[in-house]
Parts: C-alpha cells; structure tokens; sequence
C-alpha cells in the first residue's frame, strides 16, 4: 500500500496516473493482503471492492478490464488500509451474510459465524417436528446482531420470539435487522442480562416458550489473548468472555432456563471445542434436565448442545 500511495497510483483526485481496472486491482490487493498474513487475500478483496462498487461479485469477473472511477479508487484504498489494520471485513462493509440472509453488524455485535448456522438449522428441525411449533415462542438469549433469532423468525413463518441482549447498542442493531427483513411484528427486544428480563416478567414466560437458543460468550478468559487479532481487538470482549473456564454463561442458563420451557421445550446451545460433553455433564447433574442431543458441525466438532426439559 505503501509503494502504491508513493507512486500515487491511488489518489482519488483525477490526476494523470495509470489506470486501474478492476482486475489489476484486485491482483494488487490480493497480493499485499497475502504480505500483511490476511487469510483470505483474494476474497476479502472481492467483497471489500463489491462493497465499495455497490455491485454482487460475480460484477467483478464480468467486468474485469472496467476502468476505476477516482472516487472509487479513494473509497477502496480506505477499505484497504482499514482491514490491513486487521479491522474484520463485516465491519468495514456493515454487513454480514447468514442463513442467506443480509445482516447489518457493527462492533456492538458479534459477527455472525457459519458454525452458527448449525445451532439455526437445528432448532429449526427440532420446532417443525412438532405440529403446533410455528404457533410458539422462543427466547434468543444474548442475540447481538439478531441473526439467530431473526434466521428462525423468517424460515417459520408462525414463530415469536422475544431477544435479549445487556447491550442497547446490540439490541438497536438486531431491531435495525429486524425492521430490514420485516420482522419486527414477531420480535420483542428486551435489555438485560440472560435471563433476568423474563423473570421480571415471569407470567409472561413462565413455562411459555418452546425453546430458548443462545450463543453465549464461551472463550475461556486466559484464551482471550490468543485470539486472532481481528477477533481480540475488534470484536465486543462482553460476547467472548465466558469466564475462567468459558462455561459460566452456560451454567446460568442450564440452573434458569428450564422454568421458562413448556413441558416438551428444549434449550439449544452454540458450544466451543472440547465443551459439549462437559455441558452434557453439568445438565446431568440438575433434575431438571432430561434428554441431551450433541451435534457436531462440518468439521466434526461438538458444536451444539440440545437440552430437552424433564
């Protein structure tokens, strides 16, 4: 970036300079992507310039030798030098794919991740089995974005759900999603932490919901620092956090939770490495507890814990 701003072959002021189709620059980004150790060099490219072009990335191929505008140019080499900064892509864009949905992100948010999906896809499967499910309600317990509640929200067209996040800044972005997918009608946002909000309202929930999901924080505290830079240093620290050994957000929730479930509701949990089976054993410590399902994900990781109340 550096040799290219000397050479001031990006300037963005309409001067004389070589001209840089979307091709060349795209080869150049990838380049010093791979320089500056990014994963994924070639795609964060594409989907940075997608972003500035306001264009899908098959544009991109369609249109290699397309010459670059000198705003576009200055608004690219923005992108450019704020993710060789490790800034993650979903917040330099604003935005986040999951469930094939289009989400807003900020750093008040938890980027959604595809191991997320897992835990969606399985609440999903469990509420159509039963014949009323799309009838009921459920609790997204520390949603962030909204991406898990609002994914069960548009593929089961009948559900609530009521979502709780300690953060208002979290719970202002998942009601700006809410509102884009036209959710809204079925979506109660409620500030607090886990599950106080619905005991303050227990006559409301008490023994209402037919699953509560959560993603809670879950990185062992003294892990924290290992992170990949563009996790530990830009992604809210409150939804990493699981306490000295990651779990503590989880016992909340196994010791609270089943008071809100109907008599055939579930508990389904996102859960990191090597954490699955210690949450089998703690929910097999409490009575109220019964069946316990574990789901691996496409790395064949025990990714989510399913609690079936007893």
């Amino acid at each position: 970036m550096a040799n290219m701003a000397e050479r001031n072959e990006i300037k963005g002021d309409g001067g004389q300079q070589e001209v840089w189709t979307i091709g060349r620059i795209l080869k150049w980004t990838e380049g010093y992507f791979k320089k500056a150790g990014l994963d994924s060099p070639r795609l964060d490219a594409e989907v940075l310039l997608s972003h500035v072009l306001k264009k899908e990335r098959i544009f991109l191929y369609v249109h290699f030798d397309q010459p670059m505008e000198a705003a576009e140019l200055a608004a690219y080499k923005d992108c450019i030098k704020r993710r060789v900064q490790h800034q993650p892509v979903a917040y330099i864009t604003g935005h986040k794919e999951f469930m094939g949905l289009d989400f807003r992100v900020t750093p008040a948010t938890l980027i959604p991740r595809p191991d997320t999906e897992i835990l969606v896809e399985a609440v999903l499967q469990r509420l159509k089995a039963g014949t009323e499910a799309e009838g009921s309600m459920i609790a997204d317990i520390g949603t962030g974005s909204g991406a898990i509640c609002l994914s069960l929200l548009n593929y089961l067209p009948r559900l609530q759900a009521v979502t709780v996040d300690i953060s208002p800044e979290a719970l202002a972005v998942a009601e700006e999603n809410a509102r884009e997918l036209g959710l809204s009608e079925r979506a109660e946002f409620l500030q607090g932490d886990m599950l106080v909000p619905l005991k303050e309202q227990s006559a409301r929930f008490s023994g209402r919901l037919a699953a509560i999901v959560s993603n809670p924080p879950y990185i062992p505290r003294g892990d924290i620092a290992g992170l990949a830079p563009d996790v530990r240093a830009f992604e809210p620290i409150g939804a990493l956090d699981g306490g000295e050994d990651g779990l503590d957000f989880y016992r909340r929730l196994l010791a609270e939770g089943a008071e809100f479930l109907q008599g055939d509701g579930f508990l389904a949990m996102e859960a990191g490495i090597h954490q699955a089976q210690q949450l089998k054993a703690l929910a097999e410590s409490l009575p109220q507890w019964g069946r316990c399902e574990i789901i691996r994900d496409l790395a064949g990781i025990e990714r989510v814990v399913v609690l079936w109340k007893k």
